[in-house]
């Protein structure tokens, strides 16, 4: 019988993971940089053996050379002893062996998960020393229910290994995965849904506790942890969920159209998707609920007063504008007090317009529901009007029309600002939603944290749409495969200059999608903004 899987795999999930992402860019490069797109086969995704030497002449950063050393190989299900013997790779068509390298991925990524999952366990919760330290309640919310999901890994890992060990080729893994996702997989949302407590607990700790300190520091130490975080295995959960997903997507690229098989794909991929919706949900809802409860507090109103706490309400965005003041003649542009500061809170249905006053408070003097804004950019009027915008409130506080004249500091504050505001304006190029032919794209090499609620997080190798770039380095983009929106430093990517790979993405895009209603996917991407 086969037993490939755990025994050969020496790498944690970080390490895996991280490999298999750089992986991924670098068959994208490669695709990218071919001449004849032709011969290359764009929806490629399974880890093969790269040599770095064979790029033509590249255009972007150094290629990384991951794949020299020969003990840095994946684990692929065409090279497992068994295989190569069988005489297998002779009888099947190219498409199966790729399909069967991506679920084969599926499973070898979830043996190295669950290894790491077990050094997180075994090595940090259940450290005597570690114990002593906590306090019964910091351990629970440092370490969350991270024993069901471990118990959770475990029967999904076997029942993907017993179905590995069946058959030399593998007949399917998404029906397991869906069957494991929709009777076990909520305990994602339990451990995801509690980590802005987590990472504030963690630190915390850190600052006040010396002895917690120390231990952390020797147990990370330790060469089982491969040099890795203690962090880096507490946020292990989430990355996994979002991967798998992932990883479904990859094997929906290459089951046959309309095969069982992809009915199946589908289904699991459909699921999972509803529990990482859910997971980044939870993780919004905690940290939303503070904020309005410190931004309340900080709000004067001069106007009547409106309740600024609502369950269904969070900020999309704040800060400071000048505004111009005075009637739009030349003359007024020599006087002296052309601009005063002016503070905006924009939330999903209200914005706020307020002055900033002593003791970090802001006075309201103005405010209207977000649907009834409206943005115009001024064009070409010279340096000292560059990056102002026009702000129309159609129904002001005073329930009458408004207009300010605003400036910002920079081109990418005035676009972030327009299309926070009015987030239905058409943006220089068109959504994917709206199924446009072609459209910029650009895949991520360097992983990004978002600092404000406009911009998106990035993991290495997305693939993104570009909806909107300004000249001072930023990108307003599309994720395609979860269609989520927002800002990012355009040094995070590199643009895929192959019109072919940039069309293959979009078909497989629509593919992973086409279950869902389309009407209701544009629905989501507004509500989102």
């Amino acid at each position: 019988p086969l037993r490939p899987v755990v025994l050969p795999l020496g790498l944690l999930y970080q390490e895996y993971r991280d490999k298999s992402t750089r992986q991924e860019i670098e068959t994208r490069r490669l695709q990218d940089s071919q001449t004849d797109p032709e011969e290359s086969s764009p929806s490629e995704e399974t880890p093969t053996e790269v040599e770095p030497t064979s790029t033509p002449e590249n255009k972007g950063p150094p290629q990384i050379s991951l794949l020299r050393n020969s003990n840095s190989r994946f684990n692929l299900w065409q090279d497992l002893p068994e295989i190569r013997s069988s005489g297998v790779l002779s009888i099947l068509q190219p498409d199966e062996i790729k399909l069967q390298e991506a679920m084969f991925e599926l499973v070898t990524s979830e043996a190295s998960y669950y290894k790491s999952l077990n050094l997180l366990v075994s090595h940090f919760m259940e450290n005597e020393r570690l114990k002593k330290i906590l306090h019964q309640s910091e351990a629970h919310i440092l370490f969350s229910n991270v024993l069901d999901v471990m118990a959770v890994s475990e029967r999904f890992l076997l029942d993907l290994e017993q179905r590995v060990e069946e058959n030399i080729v593998i007949s399917d893994v998404c029906d397991i995965v869906y069957q494991h996702t929709v009777n076990h997989f909520s305990v994602y949302i339990t451990y995801v849904s509690n980590q802005t407590y987590q990472e504030r607990t963690y630190k915390q700790l850190l600052q006040d506790k010396p002895a917690f300190r120390e231990v952390i520091s020797q147990l990370e130490l330790d060469p089982k942890c491969k040099g890795l975080s203690f962090s880096s295995f507490l946020i292990l959960p989430f990355q996994r969920i979002t991967r798998l997903k992932l990883l479904v997507q990859n094997i929906l690229k290459k089951v046959e159209e309309k095969s069982d098989r992809e009915s199946t794909a589908l289904d699991a991929h459909k699921e999972l998707e509803t529990v990482v919706k859910a997971c980044n949900e939870g993780v919004r809802k905690m940290s939303r609920t503070e904020q309005m409860i410190s931004i309340q507090k900080k709000l004067e109103f001069k106007i009547k007063s409106v309740p600024i706490i609502s369950h269904s309400r969070w900020l999309l965005k704040q800060g400071e504008l000048q505004q111009m003041n005075g009637p739009k003649t030349s003359r007024t542009l020599r006087t002296k007090k052309l601009f005063r500061e002016i503070y905006l809170f924009l939330f999903n249905d209200l914005l706020v317009i307020c002055r900033q006053i002593p003791g970090d408070k802001y006075q309201v003097f103005d405010s209207a529901p977000r649907g009834l804004l409206r943005v115009e950019e001024l064009e070409d009027q010279g340096q000292s009007l560059a990056n102002v915008f026009i702000l129309r409130l159609l129904e002001n506080a005073d329930d009458r029309e408004a207009s300010y004249m605003l400036k910002a500091s920079s081109q990418s504050e005035m676009k972030r600002w327009m299309i926070s505001l009015a987030p239905n304006r058409r943006t220089k190029f068109v959504s994917f939603t709206s199924r446009l032919v072609d459209c910029p794209q650009i895949q991520c090499v360097h992983p990004y944290l978002a600092q404000e609620p406009d911009e998106l997080s990035l993991e290495l190798a997305d693939v993104l749409n570009i909806l909107d770039k300004t000249d001072d380095g930023w990108i307003f983009g599309e994720r395609l495969h979860d269609q989520e929106r927002g800002w990012f430093p355009s040094s995070m990517g590199e643009e895929i200059l192959n019109p072919k790979i940039r069309a293959q993405n979009l078909k497989e895009c629509f593919r992973v999608h086409k279950s869902d209603d389309s009407q209701r996917r544009k629905l989501g991407s507004r509500n989102r903004q």
